[in-house]
């Protein structure tokens, strides 16, 4: 089946350019000029991508991404970030608010439409071996089917990447991933992430759930090898 794109950019040319290369890789286009109109479109056109400017009116693009992630409906839709900044905080800002890639203008096409496939196909491809559905260790509970995740009761709110980050190490207790492992696992191959990605997002799953975030319980740094979620017989 034909898959449907999103394009979200107040540059009119730009949505152009993108629309027309994309069409002629056979995918179909859905245009939209403002945050507004792109979040409505997510909801009744229900692309298979979006590709979301940061700058937009409206509704900024970070925003959008944010309601897309918030929304159970949406919040597996992929989304690549299209920008004209290139600072590393802008970078990380949007892949931790769930974006799944990210690419700054001026871009080369082809190197986008790779990344579109790139995304399209981590996003259909069946997980090697599924996360445990209900998962409980020293206190913290992790609930697959409804996605809550509580520690000692206390429920903990998760960005969809960091609930995905954690299905895998659960789903893998005590065995060691580099940081490229976790790209590959995680975020998938050809991701276009950098390796200080998975860095901040362990941080991140780390302040949600450990309750002594600088003495990690769950999951752990293997000096010089990567992160592993501790043995569950220790």
């Amino acid at each position: 089946m034909q898959k449907k794109i999103l394009i979200a950019d107040d540059e009119k040319d730009i949505v152009a350019l993108i629309a027309y290369n994309l069409e002629q890789e056979g995918f179909a286009c859905l245009k939209a000029y403002d945050g507004r109109t792109a979040w409505e479109m997510v909801a009744t056109q229900k692309p298979d991508l979006v590709i979301l400017d940061l700058m937009m009116p409206e509704i900024p693009g970070m925003e959008v991404c944010r309601m897309i992630r918030k929304e159970a409906a949406t919040a597996a839709l992929p989304v690549i970030m299209l920008t004209a900044k290139s600072d590393p905080v802008d970078k990380i800002l949007g892949l931790e608010i769930g974006a799944d890639d990210y690419i700054t203008k001026p871009f080369h096409v082809r190197e986008l439409i790779a990344r579109v496939r790139a995304v399209l196909r981590r996003t259909e491809r069946p997980p090697d071996d599924a996360p445990p559905e209900s998962f409980t260790f020293r206190g913290l509970h992790v609930d697959g089917g409804s996605c809550r995740v509580t520690v000692e009761g206390q429920p903990k709110e998760l960005s969809s990447r960091e609930f995905k980050l954690l299905q895998f190490f659960i789903g893998h207790p005590g065995r060691v991933y580099s940081r490229d492992q976790l790209l590959d696992r995680v975020w998938g191959d050809e991701s276009f992430v950098e390796p200080r990605t998975v860095d901040v997002h362990v941080s991140r799953l780390r302040g949600a759930i450990e309750p002594d975030p600088a003495n990690p319980r769950y999951i752990l740094t293997v000096r010089g090898l990567g992160y592993k979620f501790s043995d569950l017989d220790d």
